[in-house]
């Protein structure tokens, strides 16, 4: 499908295009990090439980990943600027609707209209990006467009962290309203409209039912196993019904319907599975530093929700600022030397990051994250644009939805695993000590408390509220006795837990060293490298 617009063309019109996507969809993925923070402030509000609670981050995951693979279809089938700008208006409209839920089951509704938008206007960025800007600087604008990928996501734990603070945290859903309102009229305006296609691409109802069940259900099951673990009968059913779902979805589109939702032949080249499996890798990293780090600063240091997010920052900042420049290399070299070099700084630096201690100084600790934002910039949006580049023009828009609903999948099930490796480590009495404590925040103002140290607090006075209070209670020799054996549990609790990073970390490291080995395969520099026209010219004969 080709684009046409009145604007008039050349740099004015191509960089007002990046610019209203990038303004759009920084506001759908800042949110899929601001909220987390807010998490048990949300807990304690609705008195919720932490079972019923945790369907407020699940089910916007869930309704992300389910509509993801739509996307693309319906904007071959009803437009592409008409499916974005309806995701981007279902998005502030649903955000409206959660900062005014009055109760929890209306926040969980509210929140899964959130996914759906989302996941329509999402992997419809791209697709605008290719349609304008030539094939010899895709990579470039690709590279910016990266720029919110990487950095909303840090800045989220910070924006969340201070309104959650100041007690106001219904506004980390409100703040979407004003940013998304001018992305619609930006997008509105700016956007070029669809030319007038001789048919429309027919239904595929089979493939919509198969793909939502499988992608769905696995993606529940992911939400279950931190909780329930993995050998659990309702996790193993429910990934048991995904994986029938996912490979009854395979088989319907590759040998049942004309005219597939998704078209999966796209595996037939080899750049393109090659670059997703290597973006796969790259995803668990960036994701996984952002699920593993906060843990680390807030359960083990004693951060706050906004200190947390500001030690996190570098990693946002390096990679904001060398997503672009990775772009700009990707149009001259091609991938290869920017996934081995990247993958080359991911390695050691997370092989650093294995070594952490429990009081590793937190300069060091922003340093290794700044490393990590360098090579997460050279590899992120360059697996992307690779992937990209290796489908024909006319597929761009279903192959960023094969591309991203799949990156959900493996990211919700690549953090489930990083959790269950950082908790093995924990002997059951750790385990069980733990979530009896995260089981009575429920209520009340919780004061910051961390297993390995609270700023400000001296060792052997780092002991939990509700613990000194019952100390106060007792007799002095009682106390003094009793103090000394709550000491002794958390130690052992701090020093179990910094043992689960480590070998968390440690089995990043051999997931990232066989996709830095599967970047050799990839083409570029020192090889021929003939930029996207050339991909797209093998392409687009491959696809006959």
């Amino acid at each position: 499908m080709t684009s046409t617009t009145t604007s008039r063309p050349g740099l004015e019109h191509k960089w007002r295009v990046l610019i209203s996507v990038v303004f759009g969809l920084f506001m759908i993925i800042l949110d899929t990090t601001v909220v987390n923070v807010a998490f048990q402030t949300l807990r304690r509000e609705y008195q919720a439980s932490l079972t019923d609670s945790q369907w407020i981050i699940s089910v916007y995951v869930l309704a992300l990943g389910i509509t993801t693979p739509l996307s693309g279809f319906l904007a071959d089938r009803f437009g592409t600027k008409r499916i974005y700008i309806t995701g981007l208006i279902l998005f502030v409209i649903s955000s409206l609707a959660c900062g005014l839920a009055p109760s929890l089951p209306l926040l969980i509704i509210a929140r899964a209209i959130q996914g759906i938008g989302g996941g329509l206007a999402q992997p419809l960025g791209p697709a605008f990006i290719y349609r304008t800007f030539p094939p010899k600087e895709q990579g470039t604008a690709l590279g910016f467009f990266g720029i919110a990928l990487v950095l909303a996501p840090a800045l989220g734990p910070i924006l969340g962290g201070w309104l959650v603070d100041l007690d106001l945290w219904r506004w980390i859903f409100y703040i979407n309203i004003p940013i998304g309102i001018a992305g619609a009229i930006l997008a509105t305006n700016w956007l070029p409209q669809d030319a007038v296609a001789a048919s429309k691409p027919k239904a595929d109802p089979l493939g919509i039912i198969a793909t939502s069940i499988g992608f769905g259900s696995v993606l529940y099951a992911t939400t279950l196993v931190g909780e329930n673990g993995w050998t659990d009968s309702t996790v193993l059913t429910w990934f048991a019904i995904g994986a029938v779902g996912i490979i009854a979805w395979i088989i319907i589109e590759l040998f049942v319907v004309p005219e597939p939702m998704l078209d999966l032949r796209l595996f037939r080249s080899r750049t393109f599975t090659l670059a997703n499996l290597i973006g796969y890798v790259t995803v668990i990293a960036l994701f996984g530093a952002e699920f593993l780090m906060p843990v680390y600063l807030q359960a083990l240091r004693g951060y706050s929700a906004f200190d947390t997010g500001l030690a996190l920052l570098p990693l946002g900042i390096a990679a904001g600022f060398t997503t672009p420049l990775a772009g700009r290399f990707f149009d001259k070299i091609g991938p290869r030397v920017l996934i081995m070099l990247g993958f080359g700084i991911l390695l050691i630096n997370t092989w650093q990051l294995s070594q952490i201690q429990a009081l590793t100084p937190i300069s060091d600790i922003m340093w290794l994250l700044a490393l990590r934002g360098i090579a997460l910039g050279m590899t992120v949006q360059t697996t992307f644009a690779t992937a990209l580049s290796s489908a024909p023009q006319p597929k761009i828009a279903r192959a960023s939805s094969l591309v991203n609903g799949t990156r959900f999948v493996v990211q919700s099930i690549g953090v489930a695993i990083l959790a269950t490796v950082l908790t093995s480590s924990l002997s059951a009495g750790v385990k069980e000590q733990q979530n009896k404590a995260q089981e009575t925040i429920t209520t009340g103002k919780v004061a910051r408390f961390g297993l390995c140290e609270t700023p400000g607090v001296a060792d052997a006075d780092n002991i939990p509220a509700a613990a000194a209070d019952k100390l106060k209670e007792m007799p002095s020799t009682m106390a003094a006795a009793a103090k000394i054996k709550i000491r002794a549990e958390i130690q052992a609790a701090c020093d179990e837990n910094v043992i689960g990073f480590k070998n968390t970390y440690t089995f990043t490291f051999w997931v990232a060293l066989v996709a830095m080995l599967l970047g050799l395969l990839l083409p570029g520099w020192p090889g021929k490298w003939g930029g996207r026209t050339e991909m797209q010219r093998q392409a687009s004969g491959g696809s006959h």
